[in-house]
């Protein structure tokens, strides 16, 4: 019983280092970009953009998928400061990304 007991906390101990190490190592880089984009637009997630969400939308223009604000809920300048942004904020591969208002 009580070598049951020290195998499983010497396996939970191995498990737990090697998640430990793995979230060191294996991080995923976010794009800080998206958020502060995605809190730029209206948050109505109507779809009229083509895209399922203001996520998305956000996602797409960070990403250069697309170049154009085209979010037609948004008002005319939000669209420009957050074209501003993106013209103006590098990522973390240190590039910004072009884009204009519709």
């Amino acid at each position: 019983m009580v070598a049951a007991i020290v195998m499983m906390l010497v396996l939970g101990a191995v498990l737990g280092l090697g998640l430990g190490i793995a979230d060191k190592y294996l991080k995923v880089e976010v794009d800080e970009r998206v958020e502060k984009v995605t809190e730029m637009l209206p948050n109505y997630n109507c779809g009229g953009c083509g895209y399922a969400g203001c996520s998305g939308l956000a996602q797409a223009l960070v990403s250069g998928e697309i170049q154009t604000v085209s979010c037609r809920p948004c008002k005319p300048e939000r669209r420009q400061e957050i074209a501003d942004y993106l013209n103006s904020t590098p990522g973390p591969d240190g590039t910004c990304v072009h884009v204009k208002v519709l």
